[in-house]
This record gives structure tokens, C-alpha cells and sequence, in this order.
């Protein structure tokens, strides 16, 4: 019977039923009131939005590649569709495209307009940001 009791021992200070081998990790105590949270972290936009405008920027740079071809220090450093989605119309942010693309001697009108159709429906992404604790009107959520 005594081999069924292998890595518990008496006396010697310890107690019954106490095992002195390997201890297993016991699990982090929780309150009650808290669940675990998922591992994946939820974002504010679905991912159809997301592949869009990433879809946009990809194209947004593959053009302005073409239009540049040869002379790439020219290149604008970005076209922010941010800046654009703020804008009212389409003529305004046409303006805008013209003024950024001035340094280009390529034909731009089709470019301008191949962009402004893909803005139409896509939201205008915030960005994301702790408040900072000096700021004494942080931005809404």
C-alpha cells in the first residue's frame, strides 16, 4: 500500500496530502464580476472598409508610379484621402489634386477622376488616440 502513496510524505513538517514534487501552475485567481476578454482585438471598422481603402492607397501609389515614371523625386510625398474626404464636393477636391500633382507634366485629368470615383462611399477614417492628460478637451468618441 505504501507505493501508492509516491510523492507524499508525513511528518517532517509537512502536511498530509501535500505533495513536495512538481507543482502545477494553479490558474490566476478573477473576480467574479470579470470575464475573459478574446484574444482578437475588435475593430471599429468592418473589414470591407478596410480592404477599400487599402485598396485605394495601393492604387492611389501604383499611378502616381506611372505618372512619375523617370522622375520620382518629383513625386508627391503623399495624397492624403483623409484631406480629401473632408472636402465638400468633387470640385474642391479636384482642386486640391491639381494642386498637389502640379510637378507632374503627365495628363492628370484621368487620374483625378478615377480617384474621385473611388471616394465616393468611403468613410473618412479617425484616427485613434489617447488623450493626452494635459489636454483639457479631448476628442470625442
Amino acid at each position: 500500500m505504501a507505493a501508492n502513496r509516491v510523492g507524499r510524505r508525513q511528518g517532517r513538517g509537512g502536511s498530509p496530502g501535500r505533495s513536495l514534487g512538481t507543482r502545477r501552475p494553479q490558474p490566476p485567481t478573477r473576480s467574479p464580476g470579470l470575464q475573459r476578454r478574446p484574444a482578437r482585438v475588435t475593430v471599429k471598422y468592418n473589414r470591407r472598409e478596410l480592404q477599400r481603402r487599402l485598396d485605394t492607397e495601393q492604387w492611389i501609389d501604383g499611378r502616381l508610379e506611372e505618372l512619375y515614371r523617370g522622375r520620382e523625386g518629383e513625386m508627391p510625398d503623399e495624397v492624403n484621402i483623409d484631406d480629401l474626404l473632408e472636402l465638400e464636393t468633387d470640385e474642391e477636391r479636384a482642386q486640391k489634386l491639381q494642386g498637389i500633382l502640379k510637378s507632374c507634366t503627365a495628363d492628370t485629368e484621368d487620374f483625378i477622376r478615377e480617384l474621385l470615383a473611388q471616394l465616393k462611399g468611403l468613410p473618412k477614417q479617425q484616427v485613434l488616440q489617447r488623450p493626452s492628460p494635459e489636454d483639457p478637451n479631448p476628442p470625442p468618441p
